[in-house]
Order: C-alpha cells, then sequence, then structure tokens
C-alpha cells in the first residue's frame, strides 16, 4: 500500500514566540528537516498543511503546501486537510508535527508497515507514558469522518480513535524492530520541542553519527581515504566533513537509494554517504 506523510506546521507558538517551523536546525530548519526525513521514508508525497496566512521556511520543491481554511480548530482541522490531499495518491499516510527534531526514518516505517490490507484505520503508538497522535498513521479514507467531527464541534483527537479502528502500538512492540532498536533505542523519534530551554537542548546534541564513502576521483580527495564515521544532520555537511564541496559536480546516495543533489537532505543516526562525481566518468 502505497504511503504518504502529513506535517503539520502550527503557527506561531506562544511559548516561543515564534513558529517552530523556522527554528534553525543544524543550517537549515526545523520544519525542512522534518519534511525531509519523512519524504525518505514514504512512496507517496509530503503534504504540509500550514495555518492560514503562515509563512513557510524554504522547502524541496516537491512537497505540496496547503492552507488550513480555519484556525482554532487544532490538529483534527489540519489533518483533515492532509489526509484528503494524500488520497488521490496513497492509503495510508505518517502525520506528524514539525516539532520532532529527532523524527528518524525508521520510527516513520515501523508505524507504517503495521497497516494491512484489512486494517487499522489509525497506528497509535504509545510511547514515554503517552500515546502519540502527532507521530501515528492514518488511513486516507478518514478525512470525511474527521470533517464531520469538526462540524458537529468535535475538535480533538480522542473523539476519532473512538469512532475507528485503532491499533495501539507499545514501546516495546516498536522496538521489536531491530534496525528501529538500533538506532533510536530510546525511542527520541516521539519527543518534541515546546519551550525555550527544550530547544536549546535539542540544538545542543551533538549531529547523528554517520558513515561517509568516497567513490572515484573523490577517493583520494579530502585526506583519509577509505569509509569515516563523522557527525552530519545534513548531506552538505557530510560533505564538508570530508573535504569535499557538495556544489553540483558531487552527488550523494544515501543508503545505496536514489542519487541525490540537495545539500539540505537531512542525515540521520547509522546512514551510509556514498559520494561520487556528477561528471561522466567519475
Amino acid at each position: 500500500m502505497r504511503a504518504a506523510a502529513v506535517v503539520l506546521a502550527g503557527g506561531r507558538s506562544s511559548r516561543m514566540g515564534t513558529a517552530k517551523a523556522g527554528l534553525e536546525w543544524h543550517g537549515s530548519t526545523l520544519l525542512r528537516h522534518v519534511t525531509g526525513v519523512v519524504a525518505r521514508a514514504v512512496d507517496g508525497p509530503v503534504v504540509v498543511v500550514r495555518a492560514p496566512g503562515q509563512q513557510l521556511p524554504a522547502l524541496d520543491p516537491a512537497v505540496l503546501v496547503r492552507d488550513d481554511p480555519e484556525e482554532g480548530r487544532g490538529p483534527l482541522q489540519g489533518l483533515a486537510v492532509g489526509l484528503a490531499v494524500a488520497a488521490d495518491s496513497a492509503g495510508t499516510v505518517f502525520v506528524c508535527s514539525t516539532d520532532l527534531p529527532f523524527l528518524h526514518v525508521a520510527f516513520v516505517q515501523a508505524v507504517l508497515r503495521r497497516f494491512g490490507p484489512e486494517g487499522p484505520e489509525v497506528v497509535l503508538p504509545f510511547v514515554h507514558g503517552y500515546r502519540q497522535p502527532m507521530t501515528a498513521g492514518y488511513r486516507t479514507d478518514l478525512a470525511p469522518r474527521i470533517t464531520k467531527l469538526l462540524d458537529a464541534g468535535q475538535l480533538r483527537p480522542a473523539q476519532l480513535f473512538k469512532e475507528c479502528d485503532v491499533l495501539r502500538v507499545e514501546e516495546a512492540e516498536l522496538l521489536a524492530d531491530p534496525q528501529l532498536a538500533r538506532v533510536d533505542p530510546r525511542l527520541d523519534s516521539v519527543v518534541n520541542v515546546n519551550e525555550p530551554a527544550e530547544y536549546r537542548a535539542a540544538r545542543d546534541r551533538p549531529a547523528p553519527e554517520i558513515v561517509v564513502e568516497r567513490f572515484g576521483v573523490l577517493a583520494n580527495r579530502g585526506g583519509e581515504r577509505g569509509p569515516r564515521r563523522v557527525r552530519a544532520a545534513t548531506l552538505g555537511a557530510a560533505a564538508e566533513q570530508v573535504g569535499l564541496a557538495f556544489d553540483g559536480h558531487v552527488l550523494a546516495a544515501i543508503n545505496g537509494d536514489q542519487i541525490r543533489g540537495d545539500g539540505l537532505v537531512p542525515l540521520v543516526a547509522g546512514d551510509t554517504v556514498a559520494f561520487i562525481s556528477a561528471d561522466a566518468g567519475g
């Protein structure tokens, strides 16, 4: 079943004093980072739902941006918009907020794998003592049902969960996935930042540890040959760590995946990045 992603950009946060979407994150922004992570995890589109009139930081051109038609109706309103857009091309979506700096590709995929051909309608992680509706999976055909709830003045996700087939997934069940257990053993994927102190603490953490390899004419650049372990949150930062300029003459593959040339593509713990020359014969 094809899967998409919906990211709720939110608006201005009273506790932060600014919109979280534009917060700096290792040379990028929090929204660019989160949308890039979920884009790596799904085979369908990424949809960002923003507040009316909200200005967003620069995003990958492939990201679809839609407006929440009405403020003050909570995350269900944005969820309804995002599911309706994604329904054109996907049967399920991973839904998250923009304030998840440690969201991992493996977590997104672990949630989406819980969907089967007959159900459930919602995959709801229960992590760190709380259910996590903003790092959960939803079927796109829930959009009309959510709209009915909103029209009836029911604005809380709990109302939706009462009316559909919900699969609650405990921490231990998530960590039974060996890949997720290896790269995110504390399930930091669900950790959000609501206060300036939380954001500063998150930003002070080191960038993810990854492995970098260079091939062809690039193998002799940057000194040390062979695979290298570095800390980098983006492709551009990884290239810089090994003495390369990610300037259009160099391309990269993450974990053997498709070739990428955007230096702001986010990296997560456990990634292996292979740099190759974009020139013929490189």
